[in-house]
């Protein structure tokens, strides 16, 4: 590794455990480091880079708005911002969106929406409003969201948290209903779980959580930062099983890519809690990334991204399950977005990519026991098979360096 490393690992805060290498450029389904070594990206930045890096159409939108006006003020209305919020909420079936920046961002307005909607359209007492989340969460890292995680490390010296919210067991449907309470305003949901490994709850799970979020008032919130915008093979998730929540964050791919763009849509009634000075942000909704996230839900449309991902994730699974392999535990996913889980008793994770870093494709473990796979949804077949023979490669010199 060179300088650039070196210097991150001086002057950055050690809150991430890099593989070592120094990325400098990205075209497609690639990137390059300082030396010219090319890989493949099985990563795309937690889905952020559905769209491929460098994608020709978001940087024409990207030049083309950057020339014209960029940032200025929600005290003003733009010529970007409404096309933009109209697209999103016709593809995902909201009635109204706010825009903010990063996921936690927008997972923070659907907290607040929540609340303030339990208060003064439920009727719930002042201050007593419940959030219920599920075991294995991950939603960001504000101290809001640490607050409601269940992983210790996330919360440990970063008290007092914050009060609120309930822990169900995701995928039951009988735990929710354990702790739905009069006080409760809403269930806040990743339809797949990403960062906790790409857990795949049980179907018709997230239909009966719509079913009983309705018989009790209570809103059915999803977090599609990762999982939405065709990673799964739909538009959403949720689409999978016919859900519409009653409010749905969306990040990483809104913004192609290029900058980070996020928003929490919802139905009327919950967004007109919001009224002039309850919630804000200087960059949310600037015309640049207006301009950027237009331009990225018209390609996911135009170029049938969610109907590729399904195709090229089925494709991929098949070839994945063909590996032989003593440390594969299970493989599991939907669309692009799959998860090899390794038995922690015969191997690690990040063993595996960083072996796989050297015969030049990138992912990251997650959990230490899970290889997430969740490359650019314009990858080809023939991509796949040389991923899938390089995992298969690793996974043998590991089996016979185990069993010698």
């Amino acid at each position: 590794m060179s300088s650039g490393s070196d210097l991150e690992n001086r002057y950055c805060a050690q809150n991430y455990h890099p593989l070592p290498v120094v990325l400098s450029r990205g075209e497609g389904v690639y990137v390059w480091d300082e030396e010219g070594n090319k890989y493949l990206d099985m990563m795309s930045a937690y889905s952020a880079v559905s769209h491929g890096h460098a994608n020709p159409r978001l940087v024409a939108a990207l030049k083309a708005q950057a020339e014209k006006l960029c940032i200025v003020s929600r005290a003003f209305y733009t010529d970007k911002l409404g096309p933009f919020l109209e697209r999103a909420c016709e593809l995902t079936g909201q009635d109204a969106a706010l825009p903010m920046n990063t996921g936690a961002e927008a997972v923070e307005t659907a907290v607040k929406a929540a609340r303030r909607w339990g208060y003064e359209i439920k009727g719930i007492a002042e201050n007593q409003a419940e959030i219920i989340v599920c075991s294995g969460n991950f939603h960001g890292r504000t101290t809001t969201i640490i607050s409601f995680s269940d992983e210790a490390e996330y919360q440990k010296n970063f008290g007092p948290l914050t009060p609120g919210f309930k822990i169900a067991q995701y995928g039951d449907i009988d735990s929710l209903k354990a702790l739905i309470t009069p006080n409760t305003a809403a269930f806040l949901i990743e339809p797949i779980q990403g960062e906790g490994g790409i857990v795949i709850p049980p179907a018709g799970y997230l239909k009966a959580c719509e079913t009983l979020c309705r018989e009790h008032n209570v809103l059915l919130i999803a977090d599609e930062i990762q999982c939405g915008l065709g990673r799964t093979g739909k538009m959403l998730a949720c689409n999978h099983e016919d859900v519409v929540p009653d409010g749905l964050i969306l990040g990483k791919a809104l913004g192609g890519g290029i900058m980070p763009v996020s928003m929490f849509l919802a139905k009327k009634e919950v967004m007109d809690v919001f009224v002039p000075g309850t919630h804000g942000s200087t960059f949310g909704g600037n015309p640049l990334a207006a301009a950027i996230g237009l331009e990225a839900l018209n390609i996911l449309v135009d170029e049938n991204l969610a109907e590729r991902s399904m195709e090229m994730g089925n494709y991929m699974m098949g070839e994945l399950k063909k590996l032989d392999s003593a440390m594969i535990s299970t493989i599991r996913g939907s669309g692009l977005f799959i998860g090899i889980e390794i038995d922690p008793a015969l191997g690690s994770a990040r063993e595996i990519c960083e072996r796989l870093m050297t015969r030049g494709l990138l992912s990251k473990e997650t959990h230490e026991t899970v290889v997430r796979l969740a490359p650019p949804l314009i990858i080809t077949k023939e991509q796949i098979d040389w991923a899938v023979d390089q995992i298969g490669q690793v996974l043998q010199e590991l089996d016979s360096i185990r069993f010698v």
